[in-house]
């Protein structure tokens, strides 16, 4: 039981946790802000993977970091384009449609990448993002070592949180995107266009997903493989429920996902010789599942989700 305490009360827990947590704030904020407009982007999945491509290319071609990061945005924002065309415009299943970006986005990614970058046994890296020191905050017993030694796009995302919450409970943009997925017709009546909400709100999120993907190559890791999003993006559909569609919520649920997580990977390190490794795995992922149980029955879904809008039509 002291090792349980001993690895709760580690700093490099909480360090781990902020890095995991990361690219789960950023794909859950673009799925929630989707769907506050009212459209359901099962796109993530593939988003994320091509993002994360297509900034580990830009990087390994010459580009610096940032600039990775504005092209996987730049991706996201397109597959968000062919998800709204789809859906906002012809008004298609959603789920389908989503179903189909992940799909292709998936696929593309993995032949993009053979296609431009040599095939070795060992994939080739980068030079990624390099935790900051942040002067008199770094030094700081545990504190310093949790908290203030991230990668700026860690900051970044928090930052992103915090702001997206403002924008959509303080802004009239906010209340026209809120607006929009419970009541189109209503937001139409008050001289909003749903269509363009739609299409913004979803070409944003999709941006956010791009640059979830970029994270992994481009602070985590050093390299890139097709599989390397390992699900992270149904986890940010899930997260998004856990959130009751609050952007501040999502953040702490990002973080509890990633606390559970990062303390598997160490309790391994403990009982991993008695425990069978895959018990381990399913840590995270059932305490999720029991805390999605909890906080989805008061969670209150967007009226008009999953709703194809047609003006004129009720």
């Amino acid at each position: 039981m002291s090792a349980v305490f001993d690895i709760i009360a580690s700093a490099g827990l909480w360090a781990a946790v902020l890095r995991i947590a990361t690219p789960l704030i950023l794909g859950t904020l673009g799925a929630l802000l989707c769907e506050r407009a009212g459209v359901l982007n099962l796109g993530i999945e593939g988003i994320m993977t091509f993002g994360a491509m297509i900034g580990w290319l830009a990087v390994y071609n010459g580009a610096d970091l940032w600039t990775g990061f504005l092209i996987a945005a730049i991706a996201g924002g397109l597959f968000g384009v062919l998800h709204a065309a789809l859906t906002v415009t012809l008004g298609l299943s959603q789920h389908v449609s989503g179903l189909g970006v992940t799909l292709f986005a998936s696929s593309f990614s993995y032949y993009v990448f053979r296609l431009l970058v040599p095939v070795a046994g060992t994939p080739p890296t980068i030079t990624p993002f390099q935790p900051i020191h942040i002067p008199g905050l770094s030094d700081l017993p545990f504190l310093g070592q949790a908290v203030f030694s991230q990668t700026p796009p860690t900051y970044a995302a928090i930052l992103i949180a915090l702001a997206l919450a403002y924008l959509v409970f303080r802004t009239p943009l906010g209340l026209a995107i809120r607006m929009t997925g419970e009541n189109p017709h209503a937001a139409e009546a008050q001289g909003i266009n749903p269509m363009v909400v739609r299409y913004g709100a979803v070409i944003a999120g999709s941006a956010l997903m791009g640059m979830a993907g970029a994270f992994l190559t481009l602070s985590a890791f050093n390299s890139f493989f097709p599989t390397m999003v390992q699900g992270r993006g149904w986890i940010c559909i899930a997260l998004v429920v856990f959130a009751s569609w609050r952007p501040q919520r999502a953040l702490l649920g990002a973080l509890l996902f990633a606390f559970f997580d990062g303390f598997q990977l160490r309790l391994q390190t403990v009982l991993g010789g008695v425990v069978p490794y895959q018990l381990f795995l399913m840590i995270p992922y059932v305490l999720s599942i029991a805390a999605l149980a909890v906080m989805a029955r008061r969670a209150r879904v967007p009226q008009a989700l999953m709703q194809p809008y047609r003006r004129g039509e009720r």
